[in-house]
């Protein structure tokens, strides 16, 4: 048996997993989903919201297990396991980057490929007049992150995303290759995706290699459009690299 502990991107909470969570139970796995702070049902201010919070958050989930888990993250969740990894190695088996942000020491812009452009990415969200949080254009979001997503995820994700703090995404990334470094990465790919097009995705992990690399031809949230391909792969990682 294998624990499993899935951190969420930004604007999510961990409602996202609810299609993948008891697939990978019913393999005979524990599955953990927490919010991140102020996300889901967690209250915390988002004014409050910092990368370290978030990594501490997934490292105190890590450290509840009775065995390392396997971490996985989406989207910008891949900057929280990145920092979780620095600060609690030994209670991560491996790290799963699903379509997320995979970045070196002291980076903190992902790259961006030439498909998406500058006014895509401000067009997808609106920063608060007082800089503290990042608002999803829900009328963009369909075609950014569930492009290949039935009418009801979407308008139940609509109904559900959230203010997104501003500052875990313009954080540097603070990584040794001591701690992070020695933890191993898999990095699953989505074909499909307009939030983290393919491009800058490869452009990740060839900057940062990973042990494995895995592809969907999916959207940016497979865990919607196609959550039994997704636990497949994810299951495929409790055996060891």
């Amino acid at each position: 048996m294998s624990t499993y502990v899935l951190i969420h991107g930004a604007y999510h909470g961990a409602w996202c997993w609810d299609k993948v969570v008891p697939l990978l139970e019913a393999a005979g796995h524990k599955v953990v989903a927490p919010d991140l702070p102020s996300h889901g049902q967690d209250k915390t201010s988002v004014a409050e919201v910092t990368l370290d919070s978030y990594a501490k958050r997934a490292c105190e989930v890590a450290a509840a297990q009775s065995e390392p888990v396997i971490l996985v993250g989406h989207s910008m969740g891949g900057r929280v396991i990145t920092q979780a990894a620095e600060y609690c190695p030994d209670n991560i088996e491996t790290l799963v980057y699903l379509t997320a942000n995979l970045l070196k020491n002291g980076v903190y812009v992902a790259p961006v490929a030439p498909k998406r452009s500058a006014a895509d990415r401000v067009a997808s969200a609106t920063l608060s007049d007082d800089g503290v949080y990042r608002t999803a254009n829900l009328c963009m979001v369909g075609q950014v992150y569930y492009n290949d997503c039935s009418d009801e995820d979407v308008e139940r994700a609509k109904a559900l995303l959230c203010e997104q703090a501003a500052i875990p995404s313009d954080t540097p990334m603070q990584t040794t290759d001591a701690n992070f470094g020695r933890v191993p990465r898999v990095y699953i790919e989505c074909l499909r995706d307009n939030a983290i097009p393919i491009d800058a995705q490869r452009a990740m992990y060839a900057a940062l290699p990973c042990k494995k690399v895995l592809t969907l031809d999916t959207s940016h949230s497979p865990f919607f459009s196609a959550p039994e391909e997704l636990a497949k792969h994810l299951l495929s990682l409790s055996t060891g690299l």
